[in-house]
């Protein structure tokens, strides 16, 4: 009787491809041992992440492809899934290998902030705040609750909105720093066009969360607005 193919795993849509030379796969992972992230291109990390997906395929042209439609490894693990199955050869199997690496990057991330004093580790803000929202295709607005030796306390999503807009009331904002007993904040959100020049309505909606916030004695030590293109600073930009 003829051998299945494992329904588990993602089949190519043509005939199957034979690997370009024998033991292409154990060099890369040696490599990757021996030197790190560092010595590998976006096309080869991609391969290496999606090896397990197709044990059976070579993985360098499915990685090319899906760089040269997205244009970087961290666009194509944040890319919509919809538009993942768009690209020959990915499937189930695949699209769930690069959603695990999306979900992994933040938490990971998360947990680094968490041991740091946050304005002793600006950077790692920074980082974390890309890492999280920079590549997502709807705005959100998060807030980094911190106590008085601005440590992280609790990092939430409060709102998730359209491509281009996110309704934020701040009075709800403060309410649950008080909750948390928070003695400071840090506003973060998104701009999925890209973009993170910030709005008129962006500046309102944070001097009024900052007026509520003083007689109450919570700073809010920066609204970062985070894009694909970087990130703004709305107290570097003395917009607050």
């Amino acid at each position: 009787m003829a051998e299945q193919p494992d329904p588990s795993q993602d089949q190519p849509k043509g005939p199957r491809e034979e690997p370009h030379y024998h033991g292409h796969r154990q060099r890369l992972r040696e490599r990757f041992r021996q030197s790190g992230a560092d010595a590998l291109t976006d096309y080869e990390l991609l391969e290496m992440v999606l090896f397990a997906a197709q044990p059976r395929r070579d993985m360098k042209p499915l990685a090319k492809a899906l760089l040269k439609r997205f244009g970087s490894f961290a666009e194509v693990i944040h890319a919509p899934e919809t538009l993942l199955r768009e690209v020959d050869g990915m499937g189930d199997a695949s699209i769930s290998q690069l959603k695990l690496i999306a979900a992994a990057a933040p938490r990971i991330a998360k947990g680094e902030l968490k041991q740091r004093t946050l304005l002793s580790s600006w950077s790692d803000v920074i980082d974390y705040c890309r890492t999280s929202m920079a590549f997502a295709d709807k705005e959100q607005f998060r807030i980094l609750f911190l106590d008085k030796r601005n440590q992280l306390i609790s990092d939430e999503v409060q709102q998730t909105g359209t491509v281009d807009h996110t309704p934020v009331y701040p009075r709800e904002v403060i309410k649950r720093a008080l909750e948390l007993s928070a003695t400071a904040i840090i506003l973060v959100h998104n701009h999925p066009s890209g973009d993170p020049t910030p709005s008129q309505a962006d500046v309102r909606m944070t001097k009024a969360i900052v007026d509520i916030a003083a007689p109450l004695g919570i700073a809010v030590h920066d609204h970062i607005i985070v894009g694909r293109g970087g990130h703004a600073s709305l107290k570097g930009m003395r917009l607050m």
